[in-house]
């Protein structure tokens, strides 16, 4: 029978230690800092309190920032990844960043973007070409939408490569179904 270990019991100083070695390995966001140290302190009779005063440290020292994790994420998915505005939208709020944060930060890393063209970055990056076939458009229609962009660009999209109405119908309805 194995011999169960010890959990380690954290003070405020090893906490701290503990986030600032987090947040080394990845920039991360309020919410999620506070997910991981709260598993550390789970067990412990004032652990909410070492979290939020941990947390309140890090944001004093600057270590902690949501709006410009929201910016750098939003832009590095736009410039890199091709992402469509919806997309990190919701990458964002799955993140635990606040929704007026990402309102403002998102609408200006997309204010001045075509979204059209930035969808056919995606399918270029993405080594996709123009559909032949009735489930070769569909596909290129889930990943697109996948990517965050609207059903209208999208739409916008295969009606340019001449995608027969048929198909184009079945995908209106495939979206009004869901």
């Amino acid at each position: 029978m194995p011999f169960k270990r010890a959990r380690k019991t954290y003070d405020g100083e090893s906490l701290y230690e503990y986030a600032v070695g987090a947040l080394a390995r990845q920039m991360r966001t309020v919410a999620e800092i506070k997910r991981l140290m709260r598993n550390r302190v789970r067990d412990q009779e004032h652990g909410e309190l070492l979290v939020e005063m941990v947390v309140a440290r890090l944001k004093e020292q600057k270590y902690l920032n949501d709006t410009s994790y929201a910016e750098n994420y939003s832009r590095f998915r736009k410039e890199n990844e091709k992402f469509g505005r919806l997309r990190v939208i919701q990458d964002l709020k799955i993140k635990g960043v606040h929704g007026d944060i990402i309102d403002s930060v998102v609408s200006a890393a997309y204010g001045d973007v075509n979204e059209e063209r930035l969808a056919r970055e995606f399918l270029q990056r993405k080594r996709m070409v123009k559909p032949v076939s009735q489930k070769q458009a569909a596909r290129v229609f889930r990943t697109l939408m996948r990517a965050g962009f609207s059903s209208g660009i999208i739409f916008r999209i295969l009606k340019k490569w001449d995608v027969d109405d048929e198909t184009l119908s079945a995908l209106e309805e495939e979206v009004s179904g869901q």
